[in-house]
C-alpha cells in the first residue's frame, strides 16, 4: 500500500524485460565466453586449413622454379622492406582513425588512445583471418571501455561505412583487372553503377535510422568527408607498398598493376586463406610477369605487412602496460599510513 509494494503488472514487466535482456546477451554471446571460443576456434582452424591448401598449390606450382623464387626473395634490400613495413603502419593508423570517426559518430565517447590500443590487438589477429581481427578489435574495445563505446551491434555496423568506401574504390578501379583477368570492358561499368546505387541507398537509410544497431551507420552522413579522406590515405599507402615491393623484387609493374593487386588482396581476403593471401593474389594478378618473382613479392608483402602489424600491436601492449603502472603509482604514493 501507499506505493511501496510493486504491482503484479510491474513485476511481470520487469521479468519480461529481464528475459529479453537475457536472450539478447545470449544472441550476442556477451556473457558466454565459452560459447564464443568454439566459433573462434573454428575460424582459426578454417584459416589454417585454407593456408595449407593454398600454400600446397603454390608449392606445386613453384616446384621447378625454386632457384628463381629464392633469388627473388634475396633481391629486395632490407631498407626498402623496412619502408614497406612503415607504409603498412601508416595504412593501419589511417584506417584506425577512420574507425575512431565512425565510433564517435555512432555515439561513442571513447578516447583515441584506448581505441588505437584495441585496434592494435585486432590487426594482429587479422594476419590470420580478417573476421578474427574484427572480433578481437571490437571485443578488446568493449573490454577496456564498456561505458564509452556503443554496444556490439552498433560497433559492427560502424565497420560498414569504411567497408563501403573500400568497396566503392574497388568498383572505381576495377578497370585495372581487365587485362590481368581478361574481363569484358563493361564489367567495371556495371560494378560502378551497382556500387554507386548501393552507397546512395545506404546513406539514405542511415539518415532515417539513427538508433540502436543502425547508429553505427551514422558516419555515412556525419563526419563522412574525414572518414573518406582517411580511408583514401590508407589505400594509397597500401598501393605504394605493393608497388615498392614488386619493383624491389624485380617485377616492373605500373601503379595500376599495384592497384589491381590490392583489389585482389581485398577480395581474396574475405576467404580463410590466412598468410598465403599475398602470394596467391600476386600470382593470380601478376603471374604473367613470372610466377616465381610474383610469388616472392607476395611473400614479402605478407612479411612486411605482418611486421607492421606486430609493431603496431607491440606499441598497443606496451602503452597499456605503461599506462597501468602510471595509474597504480599515485594510489601507492598517497596510501594513508596508520600510526
Amino acid at each position: 500500500m501507499g506505493g511501496t509494494e510493486p504491482s503484479a503488472w510491474d513485476t511481470h514487466s520487469a521479468c519480461g524485460r529481464a528475459r529479453r535482456a537475457d536472450r539478447l546477451r545470449a544472441l550476442l554471446h556477451l556473457n558466454r565466453p565459452s560459447s564464443r571460443l568454439p566459433s573462434l576456434r573454428r575460424r582459426a582452424a578454417l584459416s589454417v586449413l585454407g593456408f595449407l591448401v593454398v600454400t600446397g598449390a603454390l608449392g606445386a606450382e613453384l616446384a621447378g622454379r625454386r632457384g628463381q623464387f629464392t633469388a627473388a626473395l634475396h633481391a629486395a634490400p632490407i631498407w626498402l622492406l623496412a619502408i614497406a613495413a612503415l607504409l603498412q603502419v601508416v595504412a593501419l593508423l589511417s584506417r584506425t582513425e577512420a574507425w575512431h570517426v565512425c565510433v564517435l559518430a555512432a555515439g561513442g565517447t571513447v578516447g583515441r588512445r584506448l581505441l588505437f590500443r584495441a585496434a592494435g590487438v585486432g590487426y594482429l589477429a587479422s594476419v590470420l583471418n580478417g573476421s578474427l581481427g574484427l572480433a578481437a578489435r571490437i571485443a578488446s574495445l568493449r573490454r577496456v571501455a564498456p561505458g564509452t563505446t556503443p554496444r556490439v551491434p552498433a560497433l559492427l555496423a560502424a565497420e560498414v561505412p569504411i567497408i563501403t568506401v573500400e568497396v566503392a574504390l574497388v568498383a572505381i578501379f576495377s578497370f585495372t583487372l581487365i587485362a590481368p583477368l581478361g574481363l569484358p570492358w563493361w564489367v567495371p561499368v556495371i560494378a560502378v553503377f551497382v556500387t554507386g546505387s548501393a552507397v546512395i541507398a545506404l546513406r539514405r537509410f542511415s539518415q532515417r535510422h539513427r538508433f540502436g544497431l543502425w547508429a553505427g551507420l551514422a558516419a555515412m552522413h556525419s563526419g563522412r568527408g574525414r572518414m573518406v579522406a582517411l580511408v583514401l590515405v590508407a589505400v594509397c599507402a597500401q598501393i605504394a607498398r605493393n608497388w615498392l615491393v614488386l619493383r624491389a623484387i624485380g617485377v616492373h609493374v605500373s601503379v595500376f598493376d599495384a592497384m589491381a593487386l590490392l583489389i585482389a588482396m581485398f577480395t581474396l581476403g574475405q576467404l580463410p586463406i590466412g598468410p598465403s593471401l599475398g602470394a596467391a593474389s600476386a600470382v593470380l594478378i601478376l603471374g604473367s610477369h613470372g610466377v616465381a618473382a610474383t610469388a616472392a613479392a607476395g611473400v614479402m608483402l605478407t612479411v612486411t605487412g605482418t611486421v607492421g602489424s606486430l609493431g603496431y600491436a607491440a606499441w598497443a601492449v606496451t602503452d597499456r602496460l605503461v599506462a597501468g603502472r602510471v595509474a597504480v603509482a599515485p594510489e601507492v604514493a598517497v596510501a594513508p599510513t596508520r600510526a
